[in-house]
């Protein structure tokens, strides 16, 4: 039961991120540099508290894969910018699975079992399904077409999720399979919060406003931390399998925020078409949930 409540958290705090940063306001570049700087505060305290042994193989990796990163999350900024949260959060979150599952499949080998090759590719239906019904769009809602731009919110939305995939690869597996490095979260943290920062700054080509909004950002890096805390304590006493599922639930809260929260008006049709997507990705995201709890 532990495990669940501590699974709660990660799932409502990364859920709440795209939101709450979009509530606070700020362009995506200043979304994007204030989070990260939140995070490095974060980051740092960890380190003082904890005080773990920084090689130089993690300290660079942790600075590669914060840089990665950084362009996994701007794009997703971008793409809630140009479509709305509660269409670009099931997108994002979805598409990662997705790609994660495929590269997984078939660059490393994950599924080994035919229940796995089963299970995951109807996962992967289902997923792809839901991301049709998360972006349908109802004609008779016209003012909101004509304030949303589909077309770039689709390629940030491509670039956000090579970013966050190449991220996870990354740290899941090449820095074991090339580089021979074994870490935990809450060492990498520091040198990943470093890149974090340096790639926000980069992908803004070095010229954000820095006004108060940035630092009003700060609060959704210290969410994104606080999820990294309980997602390792929710895979220390549930499970690998539970602490994963209940970080992908957090869709849920992103698109009700996006609706509820930021007044993203939806006609009665894409109430519905949302709902089908959302609950195809939860079933989506629970298939695969299984699938990695049978290697």
């Amino acid at each position: 039961m532990t495990g669940i409540l501590f699974g709660l958290v990660p799932m409502i705090a990364w859920g709440s991120i795209g939101f709450v940063a979009n509530k606070i306001g700020g362009d995506a570049k200043q979304q994007t540099l204030g989070m990260t700087l939140g995070a490095f505060v974060f980051a740092l305290i960890v380190f003082l508290i904890r005080q773990p042994h920084l090689s130089w193989p993690i300290f660079l990796i942790g600075l590669v894969g914060g840089f990665i990163w950084a362009i996994g999350q701007s794009g997703q900024f971008h793409a809630m910018k140009y479509m709305g949260v509660s269409i670009a959060a099931p997108l994002s979150s979805g598409s990662q699975l997705v790609l994660g599952s495929l590269i997984g499949v078939f660059a490393f080998h994950e599924w080994t079992k035919s229940i796995q090759f089963t299970l995951g590719f109807i996962a992967l239906i289902a997923l792809v399904i839901g991301f049709y019904f998360s972006a349908k769009q109802d004609p008779e809602n016209n003012m909101v077409t004509e304030e949303r731009h589909y077309t770039k919110g689709l390629i940030a939305l491509t670039y956000s999720t090579i970013g966050y995939v190449a991220y996870v690869i990354l740290f899941n597996n090449l820095s074991d399979l090339w580089f021979h490095v074994k870490f935990d979260t809450l060492t990498i943290i520091l040198p990943m919060s470093i890149g974090m920062m340096i790639g926000a700054y980069a992908l803004a080509g070095f010229k954000v406003k820095i006004e108060k909004v940035v630092f009003k950002n700060l609060f959704v890096g210290l969410m994104w931390g606080v999820g990294n805390i309980f997602m390792l304590l929710t895979a220390a006493t549930a499970g690998n399998a539970i602490a994963f599922s209940f970080s992908q639930l957090g869709v849920i809260i992103s698109t009700l925020g996006g609706i509820f929260f930021l007044g993203e008006k939806k006609t009665s049709k894409e109430i519905r078409y949302i709902t089908i997507g959302t609950l195809l990705f939860i079933l989506g995201a629970i298939l695969l949930t299984v699938v990695k709890a049978q290697a």
